[in-house]
């Protein structure tokens, strides 16, 4: 593995001119995909939720709590916008920021959006428990995932390039958005 990372990054080397956005579902691996992902391309990492959290002074959790989703999504909004005036990152959203329809639009005309889709199944697993994740405190887990990939993976699907995260090492989906990232920029470039 190690070696194909090794193959695949001087493919890439100046060639991202522009935010690689990662979106997708709550547990896809976003963040620890991007991590990685960053540190191969010599390139800084963000996450949209963090960042929010800088922004406002509040959790995600709290912030949901005290003004609900619409004003969440409005600052998530706010933040992607700035996030992505600056110089290109490898950045990661939250799981409803390219469902909304002027951070997709935003996000297509200034970066390459990356789909990292998962199975219902492991998206649980790396879910549950966890209490940061204020859409599953409102019922059953399976449920409401289940309800989540039936109205937003329509919408993920129209990401520049689409990449499945499995229950694998995350280097395993390292490899290949980097391989839809080659695809994608030699696309682009005929």
């Amino acid at each position: 593995m190690a070696d194909e990372l090794a193959r695949l990054a001087p493919l890439l080397d100046g060639r991202i001119g522009r935010t690689v956005v990662l979106v997708g579902l709550m547990g896809a691996g976003k963040s620890c995909v991007g991590r990685r992902l960053a540190a191969r391309l010599g390139m800084d990492f963000l996450d949209s939720d963090a960042e929010f959290e800088a922004a406002s002074g509040s959790t995600i959790s709290d912030y949901f709590a005290r003004f609900g989703e619409p004003a969440f999504r409005d600052g998530e909004r706010k933040v992607i916008s700035r996030l992505l005036d600056g110089p290109p990152v490898v950045l990661a959203t939250g799981g409803g920021a390219f469902v909304d329809p002027a951070t997709r639009e935003r996000i297509k005309r200034t970066g390459t959006s990356v789909w990292i889709r998962a199975d219902l199944d492991l998206l649980l697993k790396r879910t549950v428990g966890r209490d940061h994740r204020p859409l599953l405190k409102q019922g059953d887990p399976r449920e409401i995932l289940g309800r989540l990939m039936e109205a937003r993976y329509p919408i993920y699907a129209e990401a520049d390039i689409i990449v499945d995260s499995t229950d694998e090492v995350p280097e395993a989906t390292v490899i290949r958005v980097m391989e839809g990232l080659i695809k994608h920029l030699n696309s682009e470039s005929k």
